[in-house]
């Protein structure tokens, strides 16, 4: 059997201590040390032990293989493997990303071909838009205002298609305001397109990786501005008829924060959520482990000045001795802010969903949702769904030299909570988890259970991931379960589930993938889920995107992306795995990024845009 050693070299058919003798005398013998050429070596030595061929958490090697040489690079030297990089020089930086893409493919490199010839005012209908994450401050993922519906559905086609530049991921979800798509990427380019034809409107630059959906909201002067955060912990604020950046504030300086979920916009005030990716060099026996907090910021929409910054975990992280190496260990820590926050006007309250916690203790506050006061960020109360759940990357290694001395499972929260109205003078607030779990709360009531009901098996990337819809009776639950496909099983699934009670209304089993084989391809359905009346939208890791009735979970409609696109940009592209981000409607037409990999899915780099086609639009 594989053997992990304590080096962190994964070997077969070698005992661990006789694995590392062998890779040491390999070093010495070939003069390595001193012309670190082979970036095989390097990666054995630096990489293996977190990205084995069933990692979870990180892409495998052969998913690392159709990335791009830039992003493995950018990875290692300004990204969530800065630590790893840190300790390597540049030219075995440089060997890592040669031995991970052997063969680099050229692609397109000028963001502003297909420029429109002509641009129209920006002018803003709410009817028909889909801004920022949920499309509404509840944070529903349900558009009733569309002109789609279950009749014409089976009738989508490709309008047009759009190849994200220098990108081998597509992280943003389109949001479509004011006849225009917005959307992020992974070399920190934001784009505004025109809706209709795909054609560029204009580009910004922001420092690093923009995941974030953008939201649109008006800026004062009878202009509109664009918002969104990025993987450095920088919020922008940039003119939305122009890309002029208005502001730009870094919310949080610690040096793995970060923004994934979109601000929320809710009368001239941003709702920030802050995450961060400390839990990865926690896997280094010698970082001080950890100081990291999950918070929620408001902003003055129109400067970016700061009102109030609440923290996820009140509690200052402090000095709590030293870790198996000796090296100073820091808690409490953790409880990240990944998904958007959640509104609710009634109460004047914001709901977030937080992560879990990174060392001992394990603050009472991770994988929980928690209520703060909209004006004052004070906290009103929390609910915690899974108690002494403490995990990073550490845990993963043979000594656990930052592992929680009780690790748990991992099962933080992905997801926004979904604020509903149930119409009987009751609402509930539901939230999705990594468990499997789908809770039932009651906003009212400080946060009180109502019913929980388990739609997936799940695990540390298994479960509920990134986000369910909620229409005006049920909540629409994807399943990811990913780690089944490794023991012969079929990850995914889509559930129905009745807000008031929990009852399961019908569950529709995963599609066997057509991709087998393909590394990154999988059954398991990871990204946000979207509803529109009659029907419920949810793209798989095989590239598929379907629409189901929302009677019976029957597919009436699927697009597999799966293959190159011509696209009006004349940029190279073609299709990958669905996580993260869902598609977006607006009007008569469906938006949707493909090629989500940074969770070992099968990379891709195109925005298409469905329409009717009986219609034309």
């Amino acid at each position: 059997m594989d053997e992990t050693t304590d080096c962190g070299i994964l070997v077969p058919n070698m005992r661990p201590s006789t694995a590392c003798f062998a890779v040491s005398v390999f070093l010495t013998s070939t003069g390595f040390a001193q012309s670190p050429s082979n970036g095989e070596m390097v990666f054995l030595a630096k990489c293996a032990m977190c990205h084995t061929p069933n990692a979870d958490h990180v892409p495998s090697p052969a998913a690392l293989s159709h990335m791009s040489r830039g992003s493995i690079l950018a990875s290692l030297e300004s990204g969530r493997m800065r630590i790893q990089g840190d300790g390597l020089t540049f030219a075995e930086r440089q060997a890592v990303a040669a031995y991970l893409v052997p063969k680099e493919t050229a692609t397109v490199e000028e963001p502003a071909a297909n420029r429109c010839t002509a641009v129209k005012a920006f002018t803003v209908d709410d009817a028909v838009a889909w801004n920022g994450w949920g499309v509404d401050v509840a944070n529903t993922r349900y558009q009733p205002r569309t002109t789609l519906n279950s009749s014409n559905v089976p009738q989508l086609k490709l309008k047009w298609a759009f190849g994200i530049p220098r990108a081998d991921t597509a992280y943003g979800q389109p949001v479509v305001v004011g006849g225009r798509v917005f959307f992020g990427s992974s070399d920190g380019t934001v784009y505004s397109l025109d809706a209709a034809t795909g054609c560029t409107i204009w580009t910004f630059k922001a420092d690093t990786v923009v995941r974030s959906a953008i939201s649109i909201a008006p800026n004062g002067s009878k202009k509109y501005a664009a918002y969104f955060g990025d993987t450095a912990a920088n919020v922008y604020g940039v003119d939305a008829a122009t890309g002029a950046q208005l502001w730009k504030v870094r919310v949080d300086d610690h040096g793995f924060a970060r923004i994934t979920g979109a601000p929320k916009l809710y009368q001239d005030r941003l709702y920030v959520p802050v995450s961060s990716v400390e839990e990865v060099p926690a896997g280094d026996p010698k970082y001080a482990c950890c100081t990291f907090r999950g918070s929620v910021v408001a902003l003055d929409a129109k400067s970016g000045k700061q009102i109030w910054k609440s923290y996820t975990i009140p509690e200052k992280p402090d000095l709590r001795g030293k870790n198996k190496n000796g090296v100073d260990r820091f808690g409490p820590a953790g409880a990240a802010v990944w998904s958007s926050p959640t509104i609710d006007v009634k109460n004047r309250s914001v709901y977030i969903a937080t992560g879990d916690a990174y060392v001992d203790p394990v603050a009472k506050t991770s994988d929980a949702v928690l209520a703060f006061d909209l004006d004052t960020g004070a906290m009103r109360w929390a609910q915690q769904l899974t108690s002494e759940d403490g995990w990073n990357f550490s845990c993963g290694r043979p000594d656990k030299p930052n592992c929680p001395d009780k690790s748990g499972p991992d099962f933080d929260f992905g997801s926004s909570p979904i604020l509903r109205d149930l119409g009987d003078g009751h609402r509930v607030l539901l939230a999705g988890q990594k468990s499997g779990m789908m809770h039932a709360l009651d906003p009212d009531h400080e946060g009180k259970v109502l019913w929980q009901t388990r739609a997936g098996k799940g695990s540390s990337l298994g479960g509920i991931m990134w986000g369910s819809a909620a229409d005006d009776s049920n909540v629409y639950v994807a399943v990811a379960d990913g780690f089944l496909a490794r023991t012969g099983g079929l990850p995914g699934g889509l559930f129905a589930i009745r807000s008031g009670t929990g009852d399961v209304v019908w569950h529709a089993e995963p599609k066997k993938p057509a991709c087998a084989g393909t590394p990154g391809c999988s059954s398991a359905q990871l990204a946000a889920v979207t509803a529109i009346p009659g029907i419920v939208f949810s793209g798989a890791m095989d590239g598929h995107l379907r629409a189901y009735s929302t009677k019976d979970g029957s597919v009436v409609w699927d697009f597999d992306t799966l293959h190159d696109f011509d696209t009006v940009n004349g940029v190279k592209a073609h299709g990958g795995s669905f996580s993260g981000s869902g598609p977006t409607v607006s009007g008569g037409m469906l938006f949707v990024a493909s090629g989500y990999a940074s969770l070992g899915g099968m990379p891709g780099n195109v925005v298409l845009a469905f329409e009717n086609a009986a219609t034309g639009r």
